[in-house]
Parts: C-alpha cells; structure tokens; sequence
C-alpha cells in the first residue's frame, strides 16, 4: 500500500518572465480562493516606506538569515543585490499541515530548489501572448527606462526557456480566460487522492479506501 501524503495542503508554484501579469493573476486569484494563501518570504532588505513586517515580507538581519539557512529552514533561498530571500520551509509545513494551501511567487532557480523537498508541488509558468506584447506591457507600467525593458526582455527568452519544467503552462493573452484556466488548476489539485484522503480522513476511513499506486 503506497503511503498517503499527511500534508492536506498543496503548494503552488507560479513564475513568469518580468511583465508576464503574473503577480495580478496572482492577486485576483488569492482574492477569490479563500483557502489559499501567498508565502510571505524572509529578507534581509530594509523596509521599504509602508511595508510592514510579516505583511510583504519577514524583515530580519543577515545573521538570523545565516542561521536559519544554516539549520535547513528556507526551502529556497537566493541572494539578489546583496540581499538575501528566503522561503521558510517551517512555515509552509505548519500551514500544509492545518490544510491550507500555499502558493508561491517564485523564479524557475527557486522552483528547483522547492522541488527538492517537495517533489509533489505543482509548478505554473505564465507566458505573454507574445514577445511584442511583453515588450508593450513593460513600457506600459512606466516603471522603467528603455535600457532596463531590454534587459528584462533579453532576461526574459532565458526565463521561458526553462517553462517546460513545469506541469502547467497559462498563456495570458486575455485575463479573465487565464485567471479561470489558474483556478481550474487548483481546484483540480486540491482533488488528487493524497490531498483528499488527508483533508477526509474519516471518510476514507468509513469507506475504506487506501492508495493501490506505487
């Protein structure tokens, strides 16, 4: 009998290249799905005017980071212009736990590392409709200058590149259609049989059904 997945949680993992639309997809879909919450990451950064701590991000300093790093505690972790980010594993666990499903912003280098430690974690990749369209949608936010754009573009054929490492793949040509296709894909998870048999113990109990996959 295969061992069934205690954790009644799933984790989501979603990345795109820079201008993709992901963090509002994102957005829209925490504000429709209740049970799923986005991981807030640890950094060693300075707070930014109106951030606050545990809302954007765990502020803490480069020597907690350091040990936490050091006791295994982050399931990924980078450090990005001399400042590191992390993603607690303890945390994750502990909502997993309770049945809550967790959803990460995360890079394709990120996802590997999830992957290590949690083989079951569905990867999500969001493309433009085009490489004309990222390209308008970046100089549409207003956000950076012409010389930034074209390193975000150039870094984003890299990003795209590693889309086939994920399990699904949303292109965001029109929102509405790529939020439903985003949901669609964790409400599909959260019936796979571990999720189930660990969110219904009693049930599966009551009817005696067991796992018959290897």
């Amino acid at each position: 009998m295969a061992q069934v997945n205690s954790l009644a949680g799933s984790l989501f993992m979603v990345a795109a290249p820079s201008g993709a639309g992901k963090s509002t997809l994102v957005n829209a879909l925490l504000a429709q799905e209740s049970d799923l919450k986005l991981s807030i990451s640890y950094t060693t950064r300075p707070p930014r005017p109106g951030e606050e701590n545990g809302r954007e991000y765990h502020f803490t300093t480069v020597e907690d980071f350091l040990v936490r790093k050091d006791n295994h505690e982050f399931l990924e972790y980078a450090e990005v212009h001399g400042n590191y980010y992390g993603t607690s594993r303890i945390l994750i666990n502990q909502f997993m736990q309770a049945g809550t499903d967790m959803l990460l912003e995360i890079d394709w280098q990120g996802t590997q590392q999830v992957k290590k430690q949690f083989p079951q974690a569905v990867g999500i990749f969001i493309l433009p409709p085009s490489i004309a369209a990222l390209e308008q949608r970046l100089k549409k936010r207003g956000q950076d200058s012409e010389h930034v754009i074209t390193k975000r573009l150039l870094a984003a054929g890299g990003e795209i590149a590693h889309a086939g490492e994920f399990e699904y793949v949303i292109i965001n040509q029109e929102f509405e259609v790529a939020l439903s296709e985003l949901a669609a894909i964790v409400k599909a998870t959260r019936c796979r049989f571990n999720q189930q048999a660990a969110r219904n113990v009693d049930l599966f109990a009551q009817f005696s059904i067991h796992a018959n996959f290897s």
